[in-house]
């Protein structure tokens, strides 16, 4: 089963083109460039708060490049410059209930779920005022009031979360609460994660026991620099991964916000209505590196720029353009209010201040002993300094 985004006027070439011909090299087909869905009914108000979220994490993203290279974040930096349209588009097509789970390329889904600027930035300078107060750091932005739950480091290790998170949602809706399943989960992950172990025991899982997770494959042609057809079977036609668990795959062009969405809310109602898994091969493209150490000698100029003609901010600002909804100096403003945003929350992460060793004590397990002193062991209540007490987590109180 495949679902085909409808690409905006004067935006996709016919097959035989020579972008037809680059999307083949980079997917394997150009399938999704010739069977375009119906398209959506979107006012404009919500296409320009999408434009607007687009520009914030595109600048964010830049910024991130400038204050890696001036030492200021550590670590990996993976940016997600380009794939803008997918984290927009997934996150608006379902419910705030419902829980989402991503890899390490993940600034991008935090803020595209509500985080604010500022706790993000200041995760990526590993400071205090970060939303895993900077111990987490660029691959593990997390969210809980949002239901973000991670950012994940280690790569595919985020998918058997994603199907525990829609199996605790639909525990506690049919068999706590005795209703019908009202959330679905949506877990993210890039093509190279595909050949990991723990996402096919995942779909497994997904696809024996009526788990309501959506995998969405953020497919940009290349996991680290390897093309997708040189490291995976069947790269071409992803989705027939998928027919093997007994699961619904769909195709889907990451490249244009408003189909990312229209399909999407297709496919999330569907699982919702059905409790059933699915899986999403979301063409898309990154048009910086794997993370910021990598120089992209893997592929062409060329095929660069071939992507670089239908960025999905470019797709959507002509669009709301022709529809008379934005100006040269409404974008102007919006850039600017984007710029600033950006600026206030590089400045307020300047002044939060570096975690204290301490910390390094906390977050691991369930503290019921209070604050870290300073002395060789924690102190705990019920436990001693090697054995300590743990209270029972409550999962409903956790995950409703």
């Amino acid at each position: 089963m495949t679902s085909l985004s409808n690409p905006t006027a004067g935006g996709v070439s016919a097959p035989g083109s020579s972008q037809s011909d680059v999307h083949a090299k980079v997917y394997g087909d150009a399938e999704h460039l010739q069977v375009p869905a119906a398209a959506a009914h979107v006012s404009t108000e919500k296409m320009l708060d999408w434009f607007k979220q687009m520009l914030l994490i595109r600048e964010f993203e830049l910024r991130c490049m400038q204050a890696y290279q001036e030492k200021k974040i550590g670590g990996f930096c993976h940016v997600y410059i380009g794939q803008e349209a997918v984290a927009v588009g997934c996150t608006a097509a379902v419910e705030h209930k419902d829980p989402i789970v991503t890899a390490y390329r993940d600034h991008g889904h935090a803020l595209a779920r509500g985080m604010d600027p500022k706790h993000c930035m200041a995760e990526m300078f590993g400071r205090v005022g970060g939303c895993a107060k900077g111990k987490g750091g660029s691959m593990h932005m997390f969210d809980r009031d949002n239901n973000l739950y991670g950012g994940h480091g280690i790569v595919g290790a985020q998918t058997p979360l994603g199907a525990g998170l829609a199996f605790g949602c639909k525990y506690i809706d049919e068999v706590i609460e005795g209703k019908a399943n009202s959330r679905v989960s949506l877990c993210f992950l890039g093509d190279g994660a595909l050949n990991q172990g723990a996402f096919h025991e995942a779909m497994n899982l997904a696809g024996l026991f009526d788990i309501p997770v959506i995998y969405v494959v953020e497919n940009n042609g290349y996991s680290m620099g390897t093309a997708i057809a040189r490291g995976t079977t069947m790269a071409h036609s992803l989705i027939t991964k998928a027919a093997g668990y007994g699961i619904d795959g769909y195709v889907v062009d990451g490249m244009d916000v408003v189909g990312v969405y229209a399909d999407m809310k297709r496919i999330a109602d569907k699982c919702r209505a059905t409790s059933r898994p699915a899986f999403v091969d979301m063409r898309t493209y990154r048009y910086k590196g794997h993370s910021m150490s990598d120089p992209r000698k893997y592929r062409t100029k060329e095929e660069e720029e071939v992507f670089e003609k239908h960025d999905p901010i470019g797709r959507l600002e002509a669009r709301l353009k022709a529809a008379g909804k934005l100006t040269d100096d409404s974008l102007k403003a919006m850039q600017k209010d984007v710029r600033d945003t950006v600026r206030d929350a590089v400045a307020w992460s300047d002044e939060s201040p570096i975690p204290p060793m301490a910390e390094l004590f906390h977050d691991v397990f369930v503290e019921p002993w209070g604050p870290y002193t300073g002395s060789s062991q924690p102190q705990m209540n019920g436990g001693t300094a090697n054995q300590p007490s743990m209270r029972t987590i409550d999962t409903k109180e956790e995950l409703s």
